[in-house]
């Protein structure tokens, strides 16, 4: 069903944190364009509509539409989608970048050389196939009108040990967040899966969407979570929430989400052109500075504007645990089923 989405109030921001993972929605689209591009997305539907604005004024003429959801929710509709023959979408910007190698091995992406290659600080594809174009901070937050900052673990290694929190730390499930799942092979890579036990032994909770772990936040049922940066910044900025963001002292997990053209064998529209001009916008500092007013951080080397309420990216780097993207491809399945039978 199409719905149109309006940022007229604070609130409808915050529940869209929660709607992302639950069914996927239209922005956009509709024009009758020629250039016509579907462009399937787990941003947030705020930062979408954002975004569809900034797009409309830079391509006029572009006909662009956004599918929103979930990670793993868009993920089983490609699933569907290629067992048919043919992609709904044009261009893919989904949270895990791992998922950017898996279809680049199934011979579904579109090379170019993007004019914006050279101003990147993070990682991309040496044959063109992805760009990082947005980066997703896995943290800790803490509410300091329940507890004092020394009272919560300040680290991922404490958050699943301090038994002074056991029963009241919370983070998303993995099988429907690709962020949450990159963070779990870091940790994984990390601590080994001893970790996966110490996260059953804390009875950690899991939930669907940020907005229920955010009002049990607020509301003292969670001591801890386990959440990304921009949706604690989000809440902050807008709803004027008394959150904290906690950067681990072991390292915050940084992923460099990642943007992709479905080639013209399998994408919606087979206008593989007009979607590598998106692309170089959604790089340049035009698109990033849309990315940050989102609450994110920019890819860009010579991009300094932070997200409202963050610290500079170069900080946040210098202390992180690296994730390999090719464990978090070739281990999906083996970390998802370990992480489940583990932490019961």
């Amino acid at each position: 069903m199409k719905k149109f989405i309006y940022l007229l109030i604070p609130i409808l921001a915050i529940f869209t944190l929660i709607a992302c993972n639950t069914i996927d929605r239209i922005i956009g689209g509709g024009s009758g364009s020629a250039n016509r591009i579907v462009i399937y997305t787990s941003m947030y539907d705020n930062v979408v509509v954002a975004v569809q604005r900034a797009l409309k004024e830079e391509f006029p003429n572009y006909d662009i539409e956004f599918v929103t959801g979930g990670t793993g929710r868009l993920q089983h509709r490609i699933a569907t989608e290629r067992a048919a023959g043919r992609l709904g979408a044009d261009i893919i910007m989904l949270a895990e970048p791992a998922y950017s190698l898996e279809l680049k091995q199934r011979g579904m992406l579109h090379s170019f050389r993007s004019r914006e290659a050279a101003n990147l600080a993070f990682e991309h594809d040496p044959d063109g196939y992805w760009y990082p174009v947005r980066v997703n901070n896995m943290v800790l937050a803490f509410n300091p009108a329940r507890n004092a900052r020394n009272a919560v673990p300040n680290s991922f290694h404490d958050f699943a040990n301090d038994a002074r929190v056991r029963g009241a730390i919370s983070m998303r499930n993995p099988n429907v967040s690709g962020t949450t799942l990159s963070t779990l092979t870091a940790l994984r890579d990390k601590y080994g899966f001893e970790y996966f036990d110490a996260l059953g032994r804390q009875n950690v909770q899991i939930e669907y969407g940020d907005i229920e772990a955010l009002r049990k936040l607020e509301t003292g049922e969670y001591a801890v979570i386990m959440i990304l940066e921009e949706s604690i910044l989000q809440r902050k900025e807008q709803a004027r929430a008394n959150l904290e963001v906690i950067y681990p002292t072991d390292g915050t997990v940084m992923i460099p989400s990642t943007i992709m053209i479905v080639n013209n064998r399998w994408s919606a529209n087979g206008n593989a052109r007009a979607a590598e001009t998106i692309v170089d916008w959604f790089l340049s500092t035009e698109g990033q500075n849309v990315i940050v007013d989102g609450w994110m951080h920019s890819v860009r080397r010579d991009f300094f504007r932070i997200p409202f309420g963050s610290k500079p990216t170069a900080e946040i780097r210098a202390n992180s645990i690296p994730v390999n993207w090719e464990n978090n491809l070739r281990h999906r399945e083996q970390i998802l089923s370990r992480f489940e039978e583990r932490r019961r």
